[in-house]
């Protein structure tokens, strides 16, 4: 089997400037913080970040936003980044706020080469502006297209080289979606093993899906 991991360095030459990115992780947890580091140190500009949230600050993804780094943000809450608030209200930062269970099935409607997904969530309210809205029988449903990235950036807890993944209880969140859901899927494990270690049983992505290996930090 390949071997897919890759020094630090290689991963980050697929972020560049004007990157469409997927960032899993809730609030930090299951977040890649190594290679959210590594492209603060890059200074990749122009950033459309896909994520659950824009992080805790000084964790995680408020990394991105607090370097200005992130030229829209498509998430489902940022109350616990004032910095996305204050630039969102300054208009540095476009930022679409859609429902969490929204925007986890727009990216697996990507990963799964859907056309979009049904749903009644946010109806008559700001979440519908500028979308389609389809009656079926006597209930309304708003048309959300799938959101697919140019990078997938995720955190596996034991990972095999052939990709493998493993996510520790509550880190799988949004990892196991967006692994589908982008042209290059880097993955941040905390421990690897070799190929064929990993109890098929526990794989939560198979390697299939996975492009490259990066070993990161253990916290988080």
């Amino acid at each position: 089997m390949k071997n897919k991991i890759v020094s630090l360095e290689h991963a980050m030459s697929f972020i560049n400037d004007g990157v469409t990115m997927m960032v899993g992780g809730f609030l930090g947890v299951g977040t890649p913080h190594t290679i959210i580091d590594a492209t603060v140190k890059k200074g990749v500009t122009n950033i459309t970040l896909i994520s659950n949230d824009t992080g805790l600050p000084g964790s995680g993804n408020s990394k991105l936003i607090a370097s200005k780094l992130v030229k829209k943000a498509i998430t489902s809450h940022i109350g616990t980044n004032p910095e996305t608030g204050k630039q969102m209200m300054a208009g540095e930062l476009d930022v679409q706020l859609t429902p969490q269970g929204t925007l986890a099935e727009r990216i697996r409607a990507a990963g799964v080469g859907l056309g979009g997904v049904l749903t009644p969530t946010g109806i008559g309210t700001d979440v519908a502006e500028g979308k389609q809205v389809l009656t079926i029988g006597e209930k309304q449903y708003l048309l959300e297209l799938p959101l697919k990235a140019d990078v997938a950036i995720l955190r596996g807890s034991t990972v095999d080289t052939f990709g493998n993944v493993m996510y520790n209880a509550t880190t799988q969140n949004f990892n196991k979606v967006m692994a589908m859901a982008a042209d290059v899927v880097i993955v941040e494990a905390e421990k690897v093993v070799d190929a064929g270690e990993l109890d098929p049983n526990c794989v939560m992505t198979p390697g299939i899906f996975v492009d490259y290996i990066v070993t990161g930090e253990t916290s988080g």
